[in-house]
């Protein structure tokens, strides 16, 4: 079992995709566990204030240090790992989902405005994630995308029937193409392959599909797997099929 404390000043934003679907059942299983905490509730002002000006000016607001601190204080245990949602953070990807999945206890701090007082990062945060490189008005969606992605890690969440273990950059490839009935529409037939029954080739068709789909699409992601021998002779070809494609191109464009 995995628990997630959420501190926020806007937990109603998570009343959706936290409470529906998958993530309801891994929490009505006892798989995982969600709180949520309002950090205004830990302001000891009478207006439970938790923005304040900038010392030495600039545009915005800051969220105060010590009702985050007091925060993190109440909901934090010896093995707990203190995350802030930042755009300074590490860039958040399959590896760092599966690193988390290990651990216990995640304490996500959903920053707003221009950020928060350094002193936050001094005192109590262990890490820092970035979603990506762009700006967000607050680290909820990035809290909601973090749960998400380890919530489906935890073994059992996912069900028998499936499993993370080959989904998109699980194996460090994207994932294969998928099919259902019927088996044509409009036109388009399924591969034959996958209703041979030969599980074997079905392996392969798809192993390799992931590898012509990752050199399409994401071709720098191919540098970090490992690939057969066979594999490698196959990825060659595409490359010369892509390096055929565009002397073609190329051809007609200086042509014309």
């Amino acid at each position: 079992m995995i628990r997630f404390d959420i501190l926020t000043l806007f937990p109603s934003m998570f009343s959706g995709p936290l409470t529906e679907s998958i993530l309801k059942r891994a929490q009505d299983a006892g798989l995982i566990e969600l709180g949520l905490h309002n950090i205004r509730d830990y302001a000891t002002d009478r207006h439970h204030i938790t923005d304040d000006t900038p010392y030495g000016g600039g545009g915005g607001m800051l969220m105060k240090v010590e009702p985050i601190v007091a925060a993190v204080e109440a909901v934090r245990r010896p093995k707990s790992h203190v995350i802030l949602l930042s755009p300074q953070g590490r860039l958040f990807n399959q590896s760092i989902a599966q690193e988390l999945s290990t651990r216990g206890h995640l304490v996500l701090v959903c920053g707003r405005y221009e950020g928060v007082d350094e002193r936050v990062r001094e005192t109590v945060v262990d890490d820092e994630i970035s979603i990506g490189d762009y700006v967000l008005t607050g680290g909820e969606l990035a809290a909601m995308i973090v749960v998400d992605a380890v919530s489906r890690l935890v073994p059992g969440v996912l069900g028998a029937r499936w499993g993370a273990e080959e989904d998109s950059h699980a194996t460090g490839l994207l994932e294969h193409p998928h099919y259902t009935r019927p088996a044509t529409f409009r036109g388009l037939p399924v591969p034959d392959i996958l209703a041979s029954g030969d599980h074997g080739a079905i392996a392969t068709w798809r192993r390799h599909e992931s590898i012509r789909r990752t050199w399409h699409r994401r071709p720098e992601m191919l540098l970090n797997v490992t690939l057969s021998q066979d594999e490698q002779w196959y990825l060659a070809d595409l490359a010369r099929e892509t390096a055929s494609t565009l002397r073609t191109h190329l051809n007609r464009s200086s042509s014309s």
